[in-house]
């Protein structure tokens, strides 16, 4: 056990890294254009939301597959934390972090865990990517206590999928903001509007993940080391394929 101390803060959420210049700029172009529409709004133009990200998966980044292909380093860490959670749920959390040389983290809160954790989850490197994927995790340990996920040691399997699409969602939703939401849109002065803003794309895309998962009937329990890396290439898949309906949908409405 660590010796008693002030438990450390859990950061902030970051905020969202821009993209550098040469990612693509001309397909994205009329997404960026709609998002900057919706921005504009306050969060209530939902028709330009739906034109930004059907625009951004058909034409931006070619479909799903080229979405999936985009999640680039976000893909491992949602891998490696699937992985860690399955440990967890068959072999007790002692177990799980003695296998990561982390027994020491073994009985402390659980967001403390979680930020012991992030090195092996989600390694710091220096590219855009890389900081997207590490982002996304800091911002999943600050909501876990809010939704109820305190003990990693009685950690139940709808906490384990819990976590793992607050992750995915908080991933796509940062790399589609640093892909057409970042560069020339101007966010309302209010701050009251921008978190509409926010709230509205999260909840957008949490509901294609959470229903990408759904439709998979996959126990994180009992997915095989062997199979975690295309189970998650899957559920990308699946839930860009979910957005890009939902999108379409809001598009027409």
């Amino acid at each position: 056990m660590l010796p008693d101390a002030a438990p450390p803060t859990v950061p902030a959420a970051p905020p969202v890294r821009p993209t550098p210049q040469t990612a693509l700029p001309d397909n994205f172009t009329a997404p960026r254009t709609n998002f900057t529409r919706f921005a504009g709004s306050g969060g209530n133009d939902r028709r330009s939301l739906g034109r930004a990200i059907s625009g951004y998966l058909s034409g931006g980044v070619g479909g799903n597959r080229g979405a999936v292909q985009r999640m680039g380093s976000s893909r491992g860490t949602t891998a490696r934390l699937a992985s860690f959670l399955s440990d967890v749920a068959n072999q007790g959390a002692q177990q799980a972090l003695r296998s990561l040389n982390l027994e020491a983290l073994a009985g402390r809160p659980i967001e403390e865990i979680f930020l012991g954790l992030a090195d092996y989850i989600c390694p710091e490197g220096g590219t855009v990517d890389e900081g997207i994927a590490r982002d996304a995790f800091i911002e999943t340990i600050a909501e876990l206590a809010g939704l109820g996920v305190t003990d990693l040691d009685a950690l139940t399997p709808q906490q384990m999928q819990t976590v793992f699409e607050l992750y995915a969602a908080h991933a796509i939703e940062a790399r589609i903001y640093n892909d057409i939401g970042s560069k020339g849109v101007t966010l309302p002065a209010d701050t009251r509007a921008v978190e509409r803003i926010q709230a509205v794309l999260k909840d957008f895309i949490h509901r294609g993940v959470s229903d990408a998962v759904a439709r998979s009937q996959t126990d994180l329990r009992t997915l095989a080391k062997a199979q975690v890396s295309s189970f998650v290439d899957t559920i990308y898949d699946d839930a860009f394929a979910i957005l890009q309906t939902m999108a379409d949908g809001m598009a027409e409405s």
